[in-house]
């Protein structure tokens, strides 16, 4: 029988456009670019936390089927106030927040190809 999993390695996400998605992804999200391997398709990686990545993969060409409560991914964050002045300061459209029955908070952000992207902060940390 296999060991058990370590953790979740890198998120994947088909994308049209690789500059318009590393545009949003760097402004917006404030993701820092790592080294890619020189694969033969379009593409971008970020750094997601310590050592978990985000991978782009270049000319989708299928729809994306995305939502709040369906399909989406989530990075935790120290502070919504700051998440949501920063996103504001943008002119970034995002979901307002919201309290989960766990007492966290959650807003919610979709990229240039409509992925569903949650920003939470850890249970118990709402204070409304």
């Amino acid at each position: 029988m296999p060991r058990p999993f370590i953790q979740l390695d890198h998120v994947a996400l088909h994308v049209e456009d690789v500059e318009k998605s590393c545009d949003f992804y760097e402004k917006v999200l404030l993701l820092e670019s790592i080294p890619r391997p020189a694969f033969n398709f379009p593409g971008a990686w970020y750094k997601l936390g310590e050592t978990q990545e985000l991978h782009l993969i270049g000319d989708r060409d299928q729809p994306v089927h995305a939502g709040t409560r369906g399909n989406h991914w989530a990075l935790r964050i120290h502070d919504m106030d700051e998440w949501e002045a920063h996103f504001q300061s943008l002119n970034q459209t995002y979901e307002p927040r919201r309290t989960r029955p766990d007492g966290a908070y959650q807003i919610y952000v979709f990229d240039p190809d409509g992925h569903c992207i949650e920003l939470c902060t850890g249970p118990g940390t709402a204070t409304s």
